[in-house]
Formats: C-alpha cells, sequence, structure tokens
C-alpha cells in the first residue's frame, strides 16, 4: 500500500534536469547515427566533386602533353631514378616508375586521359574512382618537384572520393540504374519477388554500409577544406607583409607570377585596393569555418570564389584556383543543384517546343488570306 501511494505521488513530479538533458542528448545521437546509416547526404555535391576533378585532371594532362616527357617521362630532368630514389625515403609509389620505357610511359599517359574521362562521366565509378586515385597518386609521385602545388588537393580529393557515392547522380552509372530500375519495374514476378526477398538482407547491409562511407567521405572533405582555409589564414596572420598590408603588392611584382605583367602592373597601382583585399583574404580565410552553419557562407562563398579567379588570372595558377574553387562545392545544399537541374530541363523543354513550332526551312511563316473574287 505504500508503496502504491509513493508511486502515486512522486508520478506527477517533475523530472530532474540532469534527466532531461541526458535524454535529449541521446535523442540528437540516435538522429545523428540514422542520418549517418541511413541514406547518403549531399550527393550532388560528390557529383560535382567527381564531374570537376575529372574535368580538371583531364584538362592539365592535356595542357601538358607537349611538355609530359619533361615533366613525367624518361627525359625528365628529375629522372626515374632519381624519383625511385626519393620513393625510398618518402615511402610513395608510382606506376610510372615500374619501367624507363617511352612506349610504357605513352600508355600510361593515354591510360590516365582515358582514367579521367570515365571519371567525369560516371562510368563504373566504383573501379574508375580507384584509378583515378591511383593515376593522380602516381604522377604527383612522379615529379613532385615540378608542378605548382595544386595536385596536391586533386590527391587528397581523389582519395577521399573513393569512400564516396560520387556515381548516384549525373552519371553514366545513374543512367544505366534508372533504366534497369524500369525494366525490374515491368518484369515484376513471382519468382523475381522470391529472389528479391533473398536478396533483401544483404541489399540492406550494402547500403548501410556506402551510406556510411559516403557520409564519412564528404565530412571528411569538407574538415580539410576548413583545415585548410583555416591553416592559411592562420599562417597570414603571422607574417608581417599581410599585418601592414603590403603582401599583395610584391606578389604583384613578382616575375614568377606575372602571367600578364601589365595587368599585374595596373592592379598593383591601385595600393589602396591592394590592402583592402589583403585584410579581406585574411578575414575570409579565417571566418570560414565559423560561418558554415548560417546564411553567411554564401556571400563568402561567392567572395572567395572571386578571390580564387583572381588568383587564376593575375599569378597564372589556374590548377590550384580550380581545385580549390571545386572543393568548395561541397558546401553547396543539393538544393540548389536540383534547381539547376530543373531549370536545365525546362530550358531544354523550351528549346525543343520552340523548335517544333517553328515553320520548315524555305516556307514562309504565314500564308496569307486569299482574296476570294466578288460573284457578278
Amino acid at each position: 500500500m505504500e508503496t502504491e501511494q509513493a508511486r502515486t505521488r512522486y508520478r506527477g513530479a517533475p523530472e530532474p534536469a540532469d534527466a532531461g538533458t541526458s535524454r535529449r542528448v541521446t535523442e540528437q545521437i540516435g538522429a545523428l547515427l540514422t542520418v549517418l546509416t541511413e541514406r547518403p547526404v549531399s550527393l550532388y555535391a560528390a557529383a560535382v566533386l567527381r564531374i570537376g576533378y575529372g574535368l580538371l585532371y583531364l584538362v592539365f594532362l592535356l595542357r601538358e602533353f607537349p611538355h609530359r616527357d619533361e615533366i613525367w617521362g624518361p627525359g625528365s630532368p628529375w629522372t626515374p631514378e632519381l624519383a625511385r630514389q626519393l620513393f625510398g625515403q618518402t615511402g610513395w609509389v608510382s606506376i610510372l616508375t615500374l619501367s624507363d620505357s617511352r612506349v610504357y610511359f605513352e600508355v600510361c599517359y593515354a591510360a590516365a586521359l582515358v582514367t579521367s574521362a570515365l571519371f567525369m562521366l560516371g562510368w563504373r565509378t566504383r573501379v574508375v574512382s580507384v584509378l583515378f586515385a591511383v593515376v593522380v597518386a602516381s604522377f604527383h609521385a612522379r615529379a613532385i618537384f615540378m608542378t605548382d602545388g595544386g595536385d596536391n588537393l586533386i590527391l587528397l580529393m581523389a582519395v577521399y572520393l573513393v569512400l564516396t557515392a560520387c556515381g548516384r547522380r549525373w552519371s553514366l552509372d545513374a543512367r544505366r540504374a534508372r533504366r534497369q530500375a524500369s525494366v525490374e519495374k515491368g518484369e515484376s514476378t513471382w519468382a523475381g519477388s522470391v529472389a528479391g526477398e533473398l536478396r533483401r538482407q544483404p541489399g540492406t547491409s550494402r547500403r548501410t554500409l556506402t551510406a556510411v562511407l559516403h557520409n564519412c567521405g564528404m565530412f571528411v572533405i569538407a574538415a580539410q577544406v576548413c583545415f585548410l582555409y583555416g591553416a592559411a589564414g592562420l599562417y597570414k596572420v603571422q607574417g608581417a607583409t599581410w599585418g601592414n598590408g603590403t603582401a599583395l603588392h610584391y606578389v604583384l611584382n613578382l616575375d614568377l607570377f606575372r602571367p600578364w605583367p601589365a595587368l599585374s602592373l595596373a592592379a598593383a597601382e591601385h595600393e589602396v585596393l591592394t590592402a583592402i583585399a589583403c585584410y579581406l583574404t585574411v578575414l575570409l580565410q579565417v571566418a570560414f569555418p565559423f560561418v558554415l552553419f548560417g546564411r553567411l557562407k554564401y556571400p563568402v562563398l561567392t567572395m572567395l570564389l572571386g578571390m580564387h579567379l583572381g588568383i587564376a588570372v593575375l599569378m597564372g595558377l589556374p590548377l590550384f584556383s580550380g581545385a580549390m574553387i571545386i572543393a568548395d562545392a561541397v558546401f553547396v545544399p543539393d538544393r540548389f543543384y536540383r534547381s539547376l537541374g530543373q531549370l536545365w530541363r525546362r530550358t531544354g523543354r523550351w528549346t525543343h517546343a520552340r523548335e517544333a513550332e517553328a515553320p520548315p526551312q524555305g516556307e514562309p511563316a504565314l500564308v496569307p488570306p486569299q482574296a476570294v473574287p466578288a460573284s457578278r
């Protein structure tokens, strides 16, 4: 009787604050685990990264095609033997140093071009993403002292993209999956349903593993970009030239980073604007990791886009600028990319409709009415 009365007495008593806090924390952890394991996030952003880095590296290899032997081939000043000696110290490996034959090098270069193109198009992305990472790592390790540094970020992103499901959107794999799904939907039979039941459990485990790897890969990519901007901003803060606003003035007067000297000199003449650009660069890079969870990130991303375009034009570093611009795409939500896709489809339908309404070539657009002769 006393126990029942005690239960009735304390049933309506307020819950302790610690219990409520722990329950909220448990619910938040459960929601986070659900998002992490149930479905891949930012699939469109992953597709943009795949297309961007595949296209960028393909253009890079095509751009350096006339100079391929001097940079990566047997005729390079950094010979394969020197590269192998460096690998013994750093632990790097490269498929380009397996043979000193020129024919072997040409075959590897052609395979790298094909792999970059297939990765960009999203054909058999699971396998091709691994091949793309091997290609980027091999070319990076072969001539580590002869590039502009932009391939460092491309190498990291190529490795991270192996973990992601970057072929789920805007790819040949996605197109093939849609066609296969429509065929299986039309051929739904009893035998097919039984086979589907047998495959359901392994398929569920596979989807969970894919979602976990993809979400962790996208998180690592985002964290890498944040660390990159934050470290760059903090290093700039320690420099005296960035503190007094003269860093860009000196950069614009370096012959090594002046592809168009007249343009660089014209920009360096505006001392106040270059000083403002110095302080704004440091502010954007330091503040970037702290504005990702609000609407302020969109103007910051826009200004960073302008900064990278300026670096590409004024300093002649298009590979580095392109790699950074593509990396920033990971912070753009999928609804933006979906709206772009819908706009593209509406534009295509409008164009087809206009072409269908257009008159045949050589015929007048409007036939004037014929006058009926008056009866007499």
